[in-house]
């Protein structure tokens, strides 16, 4: 089964950017969609953005849409989630998921596979 870590976290000023990176390990990346969720205290993990196999079909929720952009390398096993414009509303604990088999919009039981997660604050 792959084995997920997530960088990229930090403490960022509203408006500021970051790049949230994930790399794979013990498993064959290329048969696994990937996806970024995200959970605040007291709320649901909840889907930010997802990217099929090839890399050629990406999802984004409503609420990051223009805002952040999903990508992957699938010779390096990583996964990307560079965020701008970011808002006080995107502050969670970031987590990267692979699926085998993805619907969209993604949902986190589709994912078999989880990083530690990454915490995001953004300041007003």
């Amino acid at each position: 089964q792959v084995q997920l870590v997530e960088t990229g976290g930090g403490l960022v000023q509203a408006g500021g950017s970051l790049r949230l990176s994930c790399a794979a390990s013990r498993g064959s990346f290329t048969i696994y969609s990937m996806g970024w969720f995200r959970q605040a205290p007291g709320k649901e993990r909840e889907s930010v953005a997802a990217i099929s196999r090839s890399g050629l079909i990406k999802y984004y929720a409503d609420s990051v849409k223009g805002r952040f952009t999903i990508s992957r390398d699938n010779a390096k096993n990583m996964v990307y989630l560079q965020m701008n414009s970011l808002k006080p509303e995107d502050t969670a604990v970031y987590y990267c998921g692979a699926a085998e088999g993805l619907r969209y919009p993604p949902s986190p039981a589709d994912f078999g596979s989880w990083g530690q997660g990454t915490q995001v604050t953004v300041s007003s």
